[in-house]
């Protein structure tokens, strides 16, 4: 068959909408579109917020973590060659810029008995000119990540807002940082921890409750003597032209540098959140994917109905001349309507939904639990038009037995049928 005719669609239409006595056949018909309509949003909202999820938490992360860690063999993560390694990375294709780093454990108070646990990270300054390889430095709130303190020393101390918050400490503030890797008393036995002071010169905010809860930043050579680590680094950090070529960039690295190196990707890093995240959407696309079933099925029992209740009428047009493949049409269009207008209803939900949750941050969430504060909705046009084929294709579909039904009926026993 070409195409459907006027007389098919007339039919069609006819059978939709309430005829007399046959007011419930147009009100399960209102049920079929919206059983589709729940089943559309839902999905379209769902894997919107579990994009959202993964694009909200990957940027959040690589806001302080580079694409590309290079890092050492060896428990003590200590790279003492790093000058040579550096060089080595930043000639290697794809790699934009690299630098050192240095990260440490210590612990920070204020002056008082409260102290805190931290994360020390040491980095270039970033009024030196150098390469800057994350994007930290552009979430300063409060001064900056130069490290210049009022004196004109680099003994500064850039903390993020929620541990600034916890240890009272504004711009000014003098912070005392201990770190148990210090040096070993032959006499006693035991480690005599190290003290260093640094003035707090800034204080930064990335949303990203790991980051602006535990971590404190450093001029590289106060963390390089903080960490007893005389000249050595922790590692190399590189940024790449591409963060999703960042692993084949780091097979590069693998492959140039000695034995002795090895890197990791901000996915491995990362690896069991993300794998936890693309598990989960999975899941909900398979969950919420049985909601369209279900709103097949009402499709296939409306169609079903129908063809009961219109039996005698299909007799008498088959009688008239109707070939089966226009009875088979009718119906088809049926199921293509109800696919159709329930799919795009569904579609302008969804979207609206998505855009008013994620605009107007409506949900917020425990940052110390789920590392963002509130709920990210991140509406992918791939995703839109997949769910979109995949609505009507399963509408269209579910026309198939009742249409076979009405086409397979004989004319003479439609007509007697009561």
């Amino acid at each position: 068959m070409n195409g459907f005719s006027r007389l098919e669609f007339s039919i069609a239409w006819r059978y939709l909408r309430s005829r007399g006595g046959s007011r419930l056949l147009s009100f399960i018909s209102v049920i079929a579109v919206a059983g589709v309509v729940v089943g559309v949003s839902a999905l379209v909202v769902i894997m919107g917020v579990m994009s959202g999820l993964q694009t909200d938490l990957r940027e959040k992360i690589l806001v302080g973590s580079p694409d590309v860690r290079v890092l050492t063999y060896g428990i003590d993560l200590r790279m003492a060659g790093w000058r040579e390694a550096l060089e080595q990375v930043r000639a290697v294709e794809g790699v934009v810029d690299a630098a050192p780093f240095v990260v440490h454990q210590g612990l920070a108070t204020s002056g008082s008995s409260y102290s805190e646990a931290i994360s020390v990270a040491g980095i270039i300054p970033g009024d030196s000119g150098s390469p800057q390889v994350t994007s930290i430095r552009d979430h300063a709130t409060v001064g900056d990540f130069s490290f210049v303190t009022a004196a004109g020393h680099r003994r500064g101390a850039v903390l993020g807002a929620l541990l600034a918050s916890r240890l009272n400490a504004v711009p000014g503030t003098v912070l005392t940082l201990v770190t148990a890797s210090g040096t070993l008393n032959p006499m006693l036995g035991v480690v005599i921890p190290r003290y260093k002071e640094f003035e707090v010169t800034g204080i930064f905010e990335t949303g990203m409750y790991e980051y602006d809860n535990g971590y404190l930043f450093v001029d590289l050579d106060e963390a390089q003597d903080f960490a007893g680590l005389d000249s050595a680094v922790t590692g190399i950090e590189v940024r790449t032209t591409d963060r999703w070529a960042a692993p084949d960039v780091a097979a590069h690295i693998d492959s140039v540098m000695g034995a002795e190196y090895f890197t990791r990707d901000w996915q491995q890093q990362n690896s069991s959140l993300f794998r936890a995240l693309k598990l989960e959407k999975f899941a909900m696309a398979i969950v919420l994917a049985l909601i369209i079933m279900v709103a097949a099925f009402n499709i296939v029992s409306t169609l079903t109905m129908v063809v009961r209740d219109k039996t005698r009428e299909i007799g008498i047009l088959k009688a008239m001349g109707l070939r089966a493949e226009s009875v088979r049409a009718i119906f088809l269009l049926q199921g293509l309507f109800i696919g159709v207008v329930g799919t795009s209803l569904g579609l302008v939900l969804g979207v609206g939904t998505g855009l008013a949750l994620d605009r107007g941050r409506l949900i917020t969430l425990d940052p110390s639990v789920y590392f963002i504060d509130h709920l990210p909705v991140q509406l992918e046009p791939f995703d839109i038009a997949l769910i979109a084929l995949l609505s009507v294709a399963v509408a269209v579909l579910a026309t198939l037995y009742p249409a076979a039904t009405a086409a397979k009926l004989y004319p003479i026993e439609a007509i007697r049928s009561e």
